[in-house]
């Protein structure tokens, strides 16, 4: 499925349809006019500076200098209908770095050009209670995200259908069929069908409240048989202890089912608290079992901060981090984590360690630099290489 097509044969015949309807009704028609022209328009900018350096002189580094972001526009609503538009893009600030640099680190094409794309155009019924989106869009759900962790998010083609009418609660079924791949990194759109199948994606998605604890859950299912996985399900809980200042406790499972080969399994626990209103303090476990456990498009496991984003092996992560926050729109952050893999032919023995400091300033309120540096230690029986992440982004809203 084509969702731009679609949307703009919905946006045609909608179109058609008013006129004839409101016509000879001038006080509508002027509402639809104005639901247009009172549209809102925002952007979403970024100034983004990107090193990766490897330890071996055969594995080349990846370095970009961008700048780009998100322009926006949503009308309002009318009848309880809207649209939204939204460019994307992501251009080598003056050819400073060599573009040849930055096809590895997906804030340019893998190729080194720029990247340029419609990210989102979508059609939207809200009545407050229930919500229908259909279109290019950004999704936020454990296994499939907007995964906003380069100079762009990804997004999907997909229709969805919301209902929040219960207090705490959104219930949510959607399709995908496209997505735009890790950071938006192309000027198009991926339809992965050795992974998902060539009918795409199906999924729900839930979450609420319980006696106070926090919980999400989701379920999403390949349409064809070709595909790689078969299902993705996700299961997570937030328990507030009443002990010191914003302690908590959190569980996950998560699960891959593959058209051959055994389901893996992925646990999760983490426990943290808040001294002196200043420093937060956490730790936490993941372990994954019988297989390679993977996600659509997301990060949801505690320990994978900034690990990988692909296939995660079978194996046991211990980490922690603290984050500190100094002054009022200030805060540091220093995340440890250790990954220890299981032996195993099929694997890649990815077991390592990883440290990342993370700096964050608001300077005013439309305005954030952050300063990001880590360090990927591969232990000496992985058969991958050990690497150092710079970053300096600078955001700009308005």
């Amino acid at each position: 499925m084509r969702y731009i097509r679609v949307l703009l044969s919905v946006l045609i015949t909608a179109s058609f349809a008013t006129n004839m309807v409101y016509a000879a009704e001038e006080k509508q028609d002027n509402s639809f006019s104005e639901a247009l022209l009172n549209g809102q328009f925002s952007l979403n900018t970024r100034v983004y500076y990107f090193d990766r350096s490897f330890d071996k002189p055969d594995v080349e580094d990846a370095e970009a200098f961008t700048a780009g972001g998100i322009m926006k526009y949503e009308s309002v609503s009318f009848h309880n209908f809207k649209i939204g538009i939204a460019p994307y893009g992501s251009f080598s600030l003056f050819n400073i770095v060599d573009r040849d640099k930055g096809g590895g680190t997906s804030i340019l094409q893998p190729d080194g050009d720029d990247i340029a794309f419609l990210g989102e155009a979508y059609l939207d019924f809200d009545t407050g209670g229930n919500q229908i989106r259909i279109g290019r869009q950004r999704l936020a759900t454990p296994l499939m995200e907007d995964h906003d962790i380069r100079l762009l998010p990804s997004v999907y083609e997909a229709a969805v259908y919301r209902n929040k009418s219960l207090a705490d609660t959104i219930l949510e079924a959607g399709y995908v069929s496209r997505y735009s791949g890790l950071g938006s990194k192309y000027s198009d759109f991926e339809s992965p069908d050795a992974k998902w199948g060539e009918d795409g994606l199906a999924y729900i998605f839930a979450k609420t409240k319980l006696y106070n604890v926090a919980m999400r859950g989701q379920f999403i299912a390949t349409l064809e048989d070709s595909g790689t996985y078969e299902n993705y399900g996700y299961l997570d809980g937030n328990l507030p202890i009443n002990v010191g200042h914003g302690s908590y406790i959190k569980g996950q499972f998560g699960v891959t089912g593959y058209q051959e080969g055994d389901t893996a399994r992925m646990y999760g626990l983490k426990t943290g608290t808040t001294l002196f209103e200043l420093l937060d303090i956490a730790l936490l476990y993941n372990k994954i079992a019988d297989n390679m456990f993977k996600v659509v498009e997301a990060g949801p496991m505690y320990s994978d901060w900034q690990q990988g984003y692909s296939n995660y092996e079978p194996s046991d992560a211990l980490g922690g981090q603290l984050i500190f926050r100094p002054i009022e729109g200030a805060s540091i952050k220093v995340a440890y984590v250790d990954v220890t893999s299981e032996d195993g032919d099929e694997f890649n023995l990815d077991s390592f360690s990883e440290t990342d400091l993370d700096m964050q300033y608001q300077i005013i309120k439309a305005a954030k630099i952050r300063v990001r540096y880590s360090i990927k230690n591969q232990y000496a029986d992985s058969d991958k290489e050990s690497r150092d992440d710079f970053r300096i982004i600078f955001y700009y809203n308005f």
